[in-house]
C-alpha cells in the first residue's frame, strides 16, 4: 500500500464522564487531524463526526444504560473531558500509525466541542482533542522554591514529574547553566517555557548557543536545544522531493513526494534588525555594587554567534550597512538589551555570584529564536507518521532553468527543521502537512545532486 492511502480507524472510542457508558465513533469519524508544534507545550487533535440518532442508548428512567437510542451528543452526553482512545493502523509498511490506544495514560480527553449541527436526521459536531496534562496544567500551580545550585534540566524533570504528575517524559536535554527560581504560583508549562529560554546545552560547553524549546510529542514532553535538533544523525534525516511528474512504478519515491508547497516567509531584514537578531547592545545593573557592566562588553555580534553555532543552511551572510562601507548589519547594535541582575535573592547566605548570568544567554536565545524563521515553508506530503516537531528533513526542489530541468535549487534546496506538523486522515487518503523553518539558506551538509 502507498503512505497516500487511507488508514484504518482501529479503534476510536470515547467514553462519559461518568465511565458507564462508551461510544464506538469510527463510523462517524469523516476526518481525524492530529497536531505537534515545537513552540507548543501540548498536543493535539480535532475528529469531525457525523452520526444519525441511534449511535448510543442513553440512560432509563432508573439510570441504567438500556434506554432509547439517541444522538452522540445529547445521549452520551458531550460536556467536554471525556475520554477519547485513538489508534489508527498504519497504511504502509513504514508507517507506524498513532497509538492513544493501548496505555490509558495516553488517552486523549475532550478540550471542546464546537461546529455543532443538528438536523432531523443527523447530527455533525468537531471534537477538539488535548493531552491529559493540559488540563492538569490549568489546575495545578509551581510554588516551589528552586536553588541556584539546581540546574535547568533538573526543574524541568521536577516540575514534570511532581506538577504535572506525567510519566511521558522524553528527551531532556541536558543544560550547563544552572538557575534558581520562585514558582511563584505559576502554571507548569508557563514556566517550563520561560525555562526554555534561559537553557545553554551542555553537550557541546564550548560552542553551545542558548536556546531551548519545549513542547509534546506522541513519545512523551521534550526539552530540546535547538544545537542538538539541527544536529540530528543524518541518517535519520528523510528527503522529500518536489516534482510534477508522479513516478508511479516506484512506491518510495511517490511515499517521500512533495505533493504540494508554499513559501511563506523569505526573510524580513527590518524585523530582524528590531528584534535585535543580528546585533544588540546589552547594560545590565548590579544592585550590589550599585555599578552597571562595562560598557566596552556589552555590545554583541554575530561574531559572537557565529563562531561555533550549528545552521541547518549555510554560513550567515548579511549586507553592508552602506554601499561606501565594509561594516555589515552583525556589527551595529539595533536592540538595546537592560536587566537587573539577580545577586543574592534566592538563599539565605549573601552570594556575589550572578543567577543564571544573562551575558551568557539572552542574546544568544534572541538570535538563535528569530535566526530560526529566517525562511518558512508549508508543505503537504503522503502520510508519514514517523515524522514528529523538532524532527529534520531534506528537501530538494527543481531549479527553475530551461538549460537543465534535472538540477536542484541549491538555495531552497536543503535541511529544515519540523516546526509543527498535522497527521490528516478521512475517507479518500492519508496525509502530512508540516511547516518547515531554517536559520540560513542553502544546502550546506546536504547529499543535493
Amino acid at each position: 500500500m502507498a503512505a497516500i492511502n487511507k488508514s484504518i480507524y482501529e479503534e476510536l472510542t470515547i467514553e462519559s464522564n461518568d465511565q458507564k457508558r462508551t461510544a464506538d465513533i469510527r463510523q462517524g469519524a469523516v476526518a481525524i487531524d492530529y497536531y505537534e508544534d515545537i513552540f507548543s507545550p501540548t498536543i493535539t487533535a480535532k475528529i469531525r463526526i457525523v452520526n444519525t440518532g441511534d449511535a448510543i442508548q442513553a440512560p432509563d428512567k432508573e439510570g441504567n444504560p438500556d434506554g432509547e437510542k439517541q444522538s452522540i451528543y445529547n445521549g452520551l452526553p458531550l460536556r467536554g473531558g471525556e475520554r477519547v482512545s485513538l489508534k489508527i493502523k498504519g497504511n504502509s509498511p513504514k508507517n507506524p500509525g498513532l497509538d492513544f490506544a493501548t496505555d490509558e495514560k495516553d488517552y486523549l480527553y475532550v478540550s471542546s466541542i464546537t461546529d455543532i449541527v443538528t438536523e432531523s436526521q443527523r447530527e455533525t459536531f468537531l471534537l477538539n482533542l488535548t493531552s491529559r496534562e493540559a488540563i492538569t496544567n490549568e489546575t495545578s500551580r509551581v510554588g516551589k522554591k528552586y536553588k541556584t545550585s539546581s540546574t535547568i534540566d533538573a526543574s524541568v524533570t521536577d516540575i514534570l514529574k511532581n506538577y504535572l504528575k506525567t510519566e511521558k517524559i522524553g528527551k531532556i536535554d541536558k543544560t550547563q547553566n544552572k538557575y534558581g527560581f520562585i514558582g511563584n504560583l505559576r502554571k507548569p508549562f508557563t514556566v517550563l517555557v520561560w525555562l526554555a529560554s534561559k537553557g545553554v546545552p551542555a553537550e557541546i560547553s564550548g560552542d553551545a548557543t542558548a536556546g531551548f524549546v519545549f513542547y509534546q510529542t506522541k513519545e512523551g514532553f521534550q526539552f530540546r536545544s535547538i544545537d542538538s535538533l539541527i544536529s540530528q544523525k543524518p541518517d535519520k534525516i528523510p528527503t522529500y522531493t518536489y516534482t510534477q511528474v508522479n513516478q508511479t512504478g516506484i512506491e518510495r519515491d511517490n511515499d517521500f513526494r512533495i505533493l504540494n508547497y508554499k513559501t511563506e516567509r523569505n526573510q524580513n531584514l527590518l524585523e530582524k534588525l528590531r528584534l535585535g537578531s543580528y546585533a544588540s547592545y546589552r547594560i545590565f545593573y548590579n544592585p550590589l555594587t550599585f555599578e552597571f557592566t562595562d560598557p566596552q562588553k556589552g555590545t554583541f555580534t554575530t561574531d559572537d554567534y557565529v563562531s561555533g553555532v550549528k545552521n541547518l543552511g549555510q554560513k550567515l551572510e548579511l549586507p553592508k550597512i552602506s554601499n561606501s562601507s565594509n561594516i555589515d548589519l552583525g556589527h551595529i547594535p539595533t536592540r538595546f538589551l537592560t536587566q537587573v541582575l539577580d545577586i543574592g535573592t534566592m538563599e539565605k547566605d549573601v552570594s556575589t555570584d550572578i543567577n543564571s548570568d544573562p551575558f551568557k544567554y539572552q542574546s544568544q536565545a534572541i538570535m538563535r529564536y528569530n535566526m530560526l524563521f529566517t525562511q518558512t515553508l508549508s508543505i503537504i506530503v503522503p502520510s508519514n507518521t514517523n515524522l514528529k516537531a523538532g524532527d529534520i528533513i531534506e528537501c530538494k526542489f527543481p531549479k527553475i532553468s530551461k538549460a537543465n530541468k534535472d538540477e536542484y535549487d541549491k538555495d531552497q534546496s536543503g535541511l529544515y527543521m519540523i516546526k509543527e506538523l498535522c497527521h490528516h486522515f478521512d475517507t479518500d487518503a492519508s496525509y502530512t502537512s508540516m511547516k518547515l523553518i531554517r536559520d540560513t539558506f542553502g544546502a550546506h551538509g546536504t547529499n543535493d545532486k
